[in-house]
């Protein structure tokens, strides 16, 4: 086998390898000697088919087999000589003209992750700011438990329905005067101004009284999940049965009873550790962030351009469909588009923050344990459907980077830690509000963007983007040789009904992925 270099500019390298016709020819051989015993053939005993009919049986498919092995084996070959570290799969193409019995010669064009230095963690210095939780926040919690477990009681005789006020109806829908289906209910309780049913629907029953008939009319929503009823003006004849008004829920031990507890103290108890649980994620999220701006100031290298594509495509598809939610999507569109630039060094500075994560991780001995793994293997299975998940395990424990990003964000949070516990940390008490402006505050990791009058929320969301790493570990495997490297031409020739109730819409399912 011979292999030469014919790039080596900054990540990029590319070579060519030529495969002698006799490595190929033995490896055919070694490929007849494998599947003669399982060969059939009219008028010869199982596994005695003379190897020169085998070849005549299945050569191509032979052929093509023994080529892929020596493919892979020449890339294996080539990683190891030149102690490669592949930022992602290499391009492999085979020579237009090869065909048995010559040479193959290949091209290889792959990018390769930069040597990074590991990095002194002597003198890291971090702030945690800490938020205490008052008791009127835990009082205020309580309120809004109780508002939500709310006891309507019959108004009094007369009572015109209000804001707030429960209403108990039956209903019928009608297009154009025709019923339609599952347009109708009966003793329908309905909050007025929860917002449950369509627009328009709750608002017109205000002032209506207990044995009131009436019709209204209302539009549905152009994105009604029911083809027929989408844009569609209907009507309702509706009769009001009763009118009820929100009983005083009492906060007392026979209220924390009725949620499944024993005394008012343990539901503020819980309420209470709720809240802490809730301040320490922000105070996380702001000392990772801090670390993550620490680390990024003090190291510049050269990323893989491969890698900083791959990372803004998420990140551009992401604000996409975040633009398309928003009320002026054409305007959300322009806006970050004209912030585009922004986006990509956000790219750039997640990979080679994700690059460095994996480099101290690695230096040190951070790793995921098998235990761990089949926790987030558990966990991610949970999105398919209970038949597929059997499925969706064996894919995760047969494709090595699928298996890397998922263990990635759990390795990066254990990467973080680590520095958490080998830095000097001092705390300070801040209230709420400062912690979450020293979480959105820019870091200057990228050039600051011009601010509009008004921020779209996609921007918010670019900004968590600039505070997180790519995932370290995914990077990390993705430098390991390719197993299964296949030239382009090769490879290929080689392998062979919604409820129509005048219901608010309910946000889309999260499809899962198929796999």
């Amino acid at each position: 086998m011979q292999i030469v270099e014919t790039t080596n500019e900054g990540l990029k390298r590319a070579y060519t390898v030529t495969i002698a016709a006799s490595a190929i020819a033995a490896m055919i051989e070694g490929e007849v000697t494998k599947i003669a015993p399982q060969v059939r053939m009219p008028g010869f005993r199982p596994g005695k088919v003379p190897a020169n009919l085998v070849r005549k049986m299945h050569g191509p498919a032979i052929h093509q087999e023994a080529l892929n092995t020596s493919i892979r084996d020449a890339m294996d070959k080539l990683v190891a000589d030149h102690k490669l570290r592949p930022a992602t799969q290499p391009e492999v193409a085979l020579g237009e003209g090869y065909e048995e019995g010559k040479d193959a010669e290949l091209t290889v064009s792959l990018e390769v992750l930069p040597t990074i230095a590991a990095p002194s963690l002597d003198g890291l210095k971090l702030e945690k700011l800490t938020v205490a939780v008052a008791d009127a926040e835990v009082t205020e919690q309580l309120e809004r438990l109780a508002s939500g477990m709310k006891n309507f009681v019959d108004a009094k005789k007369g009572k015109k329905a209000e804001t707030g006020d429960q209403v108990v109806i039956d209903f019928v829908g009608k297009l154009d005067g025709v019923e339609f289906d599952g347009g109708a209910a009966q003793d329908t309780a309905l909050e007025l101004g929860a917002g449950r049913f369509i627009p328009g629907f709750e608002e017109q029953l205000v002032g209506a009284k207990a044995g009131e008939e009436k019709t209204i009319t209302v539009t549905f929503p152009a994105d009604y999940p029911a083809e027929n009823l989408k844009g569609k003006d209907a009507t309702f004849d509706i009769t009001v049965k009763a009118v009820k008004v929100a009983g005083e829920a009492k906060l007392d031990d026979e209220f924390a009873k009725n949620l499944g507890l024993e005394s008012m103290e343990q539901l503020k108890g819980l309420l209470r550790g709720q809240l802490e649980q809730e301040t320490a994620g922000l105070t996380r999220t702001q000392m990772k962030r801090q670390l993550l701006d620490v680390l990024a100031a003090g190291h510049d290298f050269e990323v893989p351009p491969s890698m900083v594509e791959a990372e803004f495509a998420q990140i551009w598809q992401q604000l996409l469909q975040e633009a398309q939610n928003e009320e002026d999507t054409e305007a959300a569109l322009k806006e970050i588009e004209a912030e585009k630039a922004d986006y990509q060094s956000i790219a750039v500075r997640r990979v080679r923050l994700g690059l460095l994560l994996s480099e101290i991780g690695q230096a040190n001995g951070v790793e995921v344990t098998a235990q761990e793994m089949q926790m987030l293997l558990a966990q991610a299975a949970q999105q398919y459907r209970p038949e597929d998940r059997q499925r969706f395990a064996e894919y995760i424990q047969q494709d090595p980077l699928a298996a890397a990003q998922l263990r990635a964000p759990l390795y990066e949070d254990k990467v973080v830690d680590f520095l958490f516990d080998k830095a000097e940390v001092t705390e300070r008490e801040v209230t709420r509000d400062e912690l979450q402006a020293a979480i959105e505050a820019e870091d200057g990791a990228a050039p600051a963007p011009a601010k509009p009058a008004k921020k779209a929320p996609a921007k918010k969301k670019a900004d968590k983007a600039e505070a997180e790493a790519a995932p370290a570990e995914a990077a990390a495997e993705e430098a390991k040789p390719a197993k299964k490297a296949a030239p382009k031409k090769a490879a290929a020739k080689a392998e062979g009904d919604a409820e129509a109730a005048p219901a608010k819409k309910a946000p889309a399912k999260k499809a899962a992925p198929k796999k």
